[in-house]
C-alpha cells in the first residue's frame, strides 16, 4: 500500500468542491491542508490518480497527486496516521 497526497487548485469563481469531497471520502482521505489531502491505495501510481481524479474537476483546474515515503506537518488539519 502506498501513502498519495492530492492538491487542487481549483480556479473558475463558481467552485463546485463537492464531486471532489465525494471521491475523496470514498478513498477514506484526511484533510490535511485546505486544498492537500491525503489516502492510501494499492496497484496505482501517481498519474494514475491524476488521470482518475481529473473528472471530478474542471479542465482549467490543477491537480499535483504525490505518492510520499516521507512526511511532516505543522498545524495541519489532520496527518496520515488519521488515516483508518
Amino acid at each position: 500500500m502506498a501513502l498519495y497526497f492530492l492538491s487542487y487548485d481549483l480556479r473558475k469563481p463558481q467552485r463546485n468542491y463537492q464531486p471532489l469531497y465525494d471521491k475523496l471520502g470514498e478513498y477514506k482521505a484526511v484533510r490535511v491542508l485546505e486544498s492537500l489531502w491525503c489516502f492510501n491505495r494499492y496497484n496505482t501510481s501517481a498519474s494514475g490518480l491524476r488521470d482518475h481524479f481529473k473528472q471530478f474537476v474542471d479542465s482549467n483546474d490543477g491537480l499535483c497527486v504525490t505518492e510520499a515515503s516521507d512526511w511532516a506537518t505543522l498545524n495541519a488539519l489532520a496527518t496520515p496516521k488519521d488515516l483508518k
